[in-house]
């Protein structure tokens, strides 16, 4: 990422590991447990901590806490409330575990129903730790995530009442776009539209974009149409970016992640309901493509049907066509934020930049 951008991401990582330390200090669990029995030690609360805080120390991008971070301070500049600005981005900084362990759970529950091998280039939390420990600690950082909204610096209870309802909120739109996505994916002869995947990838992976962007906005306390209208173009977003990891997966291969193993988990991304849409469902070439799909989820990764699947994909175009769907929905999500904070405002472009940044030029 760009230099200009390091500052900001240093103090979003000592929030990130402030919320969730490496060892459970008294105040640490006061605030997110409570008053516990005298005989819970610390050795108990290790299973919630360890497999979770080992996948953020593994990285990512943390592009949804920056988001949100950019977001409060373009509304800052765009209203002319610089001298606001230092406690909006502290309120900002504070609020960012919300998003970024939101996204780190949904990652360990990811790899658990798509039985996913690696993650980050390490084994899945599930492997490592087993699937009832993951499965709890992941579901355990949906909730430890909102101790930030406790904790922070303000006393306006109505703010963080409504920080509450968006964030459960969002959530549940989460869960949703992952219900879709699965039931996709275990039903072999169910072929969504295009539209349908689009509608489950603004769930998805929109939600968290959304939840970031609104975040900033009630941070800089805007008004109810800004957060609304701003999250929507930051769902947009999401979404682009979602594809973009659909076409990824099918050309250099995600980090940490093996080429086509997408192919190998029967997911229906983008290039493959394109190639649908084009072909027919029940066309001799989709039912060729249909062919690699099950050989592959029958042989694993190395299977020759995952490369010879991807070249289907490749020959009609539809990888190249989902890529450009991705592009322009980012192109356009960024041009609406121009229209929200002003073209000129220099947190509004380092949000263009952010985002136009995380496109990867060779796939």
């Amino acid at each position: 990422m760009k230099k200009e951008f390091e500052p900001y991401l240093a103090r979003i990582e000592e929030e990130i590991h402030k919320a969730l330390p490496q060892a459970s200090g008294k105040e640490w669990q006061d605030i997110v447990f409570g008053q516990l029995y005298p005989a819970v030690t610390a050795e108990h609360i290790s299973p919630l901590i360890t497999p979770t805080r080992s996948l953020v120390d593994l990285g990512g991008k943390r592009w949804r806490p920056l988001l949100l971070v950019l977001t409060a301070l373009a509304l800052a500049e765009k209203d002319g409330r610089q001298a606001d600005e230092g406690a909006q981005f502290e309120t900002a900084c504070h609020l960012t575990p919300l998003v970024e362990f939101t996204h780190t759970a949904s990652l360990i529950h990811d790899d658990i129903e798509d039985s996913s091998d690696t993650r980050r280039g390490k084994p899945a939390a599930y492997i490592t730790y087993g699937l009832d420990t993951a499965l709890n600690a992941g579901s355990w950082l949906y909730f430890a995530a909102t101790s930030c909204i406790d904790t922070l610096p303000c006393k306006d209870e109505a703010l963080k009442a409504k920080i509450y309802a968006l964030y459960n909120m969002e959530l549940r739109r989460l869960h949703l776009g992952q219900a879709m996505d699965i039931a996709w994916h275990r039903n072999k002869g169910f072929i969504p539209s295009p539209d349908e995947y689009l509608a489950m990838v603004q769930c998805k992976t929109g939600t968290l974009a959304s939840l970031a962007v609104k975040l900033g906005c009630m941070a800089c306390k805007a008004d109810d149409s800004t957060a609304k209208k701003a999250g929507a173009t930051a769902a947009k977003i999401g979404a682009g970016f979602q594809i973009i990891d659909d076409v990824i997966n099918l050309s250099t291969g995600n980090p940490g992640k093996k080429r086509g193993d997408d192919i190998v988990e029967g997911k229906k991304s983008l290039p493959v309901l394109l190639f649908a849409q084009s072909k027919g469902n029940s066309s001799i070439e989709f039912k060729e493509l249909e062919k690699c799909f099950e050989l592959a989820a029958k042989d694993g990764i190395n299977s020759p049907s995952v490369e010879k699947a991807i070249g289907i994909l490749e020959g009609e175009g539809s990888i190249a066509q989902a890529k450009q769907r991705g592009v322009s929905l980012i192109e356009e999500g960024c041009a609406e934020f121009a229209g929200i904070f002003g073209s000129a405002n220099k947190y509004a472009l380092l949000i263009q930049d952010l985002f136009r940044a995380m496109v990867p030029a060779n796939i």
